[in-house]
């Protein structure tokens, strides 16, 4: 396939941007996905999805390592959390040939306008354990709570997917009590494995377009790193406002695409 060198330059520059976002929040799936359908009308949509999980794992994946260098990440959520997507975000993949999500794009804006009026009413949500009492929980029931979410969130990343590293944040905040760069930064790591599990499928099944995602992963680590060390300097504050205005988009394009 041939490609034009705007089509590059464009794609190149959304790529660069989506890094940004997805590495402080997530939803950089809305900048980067529509930009390749926008440029390659013509190319089968999984050839598109694809593509994009190529260039968004090496963003998410240089992130995670970012996060992990300057912050102290609580792998005991971590890292069951990432397995259990790992794992469950084969099953998510192979169940939409059976069982299409029509219900669920549908009901998908209502649950994150709930989620968005959630966080924004409780001012408090995300700034810190020490603005709320955190519940002590044993290391069985933190893994197991960690398991239970990721095989959750990880089927959905395969089987839908869109507010992803929005819905990982949330969690991790409401039943850790993490705060919202800690949660962003934990997120990541879980992203990773859904990611990888979704490129694995893709990959086997012809469906990637190898040379233009790998130019995009550039791309999209370059903006990994700028939204790292934003994130970073303008610290859980600007995490969350730059959260609730992802979500609110994210509401704005799943609700355009269920009705």
């Amino acid at each position: 396939m041939d490609f034009l060198l705007t089509d590059y330059v464009l794609l190149g520059l959304a790529a660069l941007l989506a890094g940004l976002v997805d590495a402080v929040v997530g939803g950089g799936g809305l900048i980067q996905l529509p930009a390749l359908f926008s440029v390659l009308p013509q190319s089968l949509p999984a050839t598109l999805f694809g593509t994009n999980k190529l260039a968004a794992i090496w963003g998410t994946a240089v992130a995670a390592r970012t996060y992990a260098k300057r912050l102290p990440l609580d792998w005991s959520i971590a890292i069951p959390a990432a397995v259990a997507a790992l794992l469950f975000a084969f099953f998510g993949a192979r169940t939409v040939s059976v069982f299409p999500p029509d219900i669920l794009r549908k009901a998908l804006p209502f649950v994150l306008l709930a989620v968005a009026v959630y966080v924004y009413r409780r001012k408090d949500f995300g700034a810190g354990p020490d603005l709320e009492m955190p519940i002590i929980m044993s290391s069985v029931r933190k893994r197991t709570l960690a398991l239970l979410i990721g095989g959750v969130i990880g089927f959905y990343d395969g089987f839908f997917g869109p507010g992803t590293g929005s819905f990982l944040i949330f969690l991790f905040v409401r039943v850790f009590y993490l705060d919202f760069l800690q949660a962003s930064a934990v997120a990541k790591v879980v992203n990773v494995a859904c990611n990888f599990a979704a490129l694995v499928w893709f990959g086997a099944a012809g469906y990637v377009i190898w040379q233009l995602g790998l130019m995009m992963a550039v791309c999209n680590i370059a903006g990994a790193l700028i939204g790292t060390r934003l994130a970073m300097w303008g610290g859980t504050g600007f995490v969350r406002k730059l959260f609730l205005v992802v979500v609110g988009l994210l509401i704005i394009k799943t609700g355009i695409n269920a009705y």
